[in-house]
């Protein structure tokens, strides 16, 4: 059984993390994008990467996606400093493309690199529940064999948590226009089960 005393602490894991280089995504990279909450948060948040916005600034989901997130959890009906919020991956994975930095999905080494810092992440706040943003953050969790299209939206037990498995914010951006609304309510849906694991 875990005391107090053997968990990690979020402030000195966020240290430790700032100098990674278990991969090669750090040398690119601006920053280590650590999660951010409170550390007794009941409900942690994991998507997949840091973006663009997240690796200048050095926080997660602050981007077009963190405001598409924030709309949602204010829908479902959760406040945002009530989660922690960190993704799978902490460093940007990207190419160039003339001046801009376009998003490159992490790799397995990627997210198997990083998972040391999600557990930590999880073992110091020790949630509730879980929501995992987007079939990348599912997959670093659930396995290669998990299918976000079928399994949205349904509580999932891993590891003794409360795990719901949703699309990422991101995806609704990528969306059409005309349908962004409907993704978005079905998304809110989503959050309302996790919303739902609350103490």
């Amino acid at each position: 059984m875990t005391t107090v005393s053997d968990r990690p602490d979020l402030a000195d894991l966020r240290r430790e993390a700032a100098a990674c280089t278990r991969c090669e995504l750090y040398a690119p990279a601006t920053q280590t994008v650590f999660g951010e909450g409170p550390a007794s948060a009941w409900l942690v948040l994991v998507g997949e990467q840091p973006g663009d916005r997240e690796d200048v600034e050095g926080a997660p989901f602050v981007g077009p996606a963190g405001r598409v997130l924030d709309t949602a959890l204010r829908r479902a009906g959760i406040d945002r400093d009530e989660v922690y919020v960190t993704n799978a991956v902490k460093h940007f994975r990207f190419e160039r493309e003339g001046k801009r930095r376009i998003h490159k999905t992490p790799g397995v080494t990627h997210i198997r690199a990083c998972r040391h810092w999600l557990d930590g992440e999880l073992a110091a706040v020790r949630p509730s529940a879980l929501a995992t943003l987007g079939a990348v953050a599912a997959k670093a969790l659930l396995g290669s064999g998990f299918k976000i299209t079928k399994e949205r939206g349904h509580v999932v037990d891993w590891e003794g948590h409360q795990l719901v498995p949703t699309v990422h914010p991101s995806s609704i951006l990528r969306g059409p226009p005309e349908s962004r609304e409907e993704a978005l309510s079905a998304l809110v849906a989503d959050l309302e089960v996790a919303a739902r694991l609350r103490p």
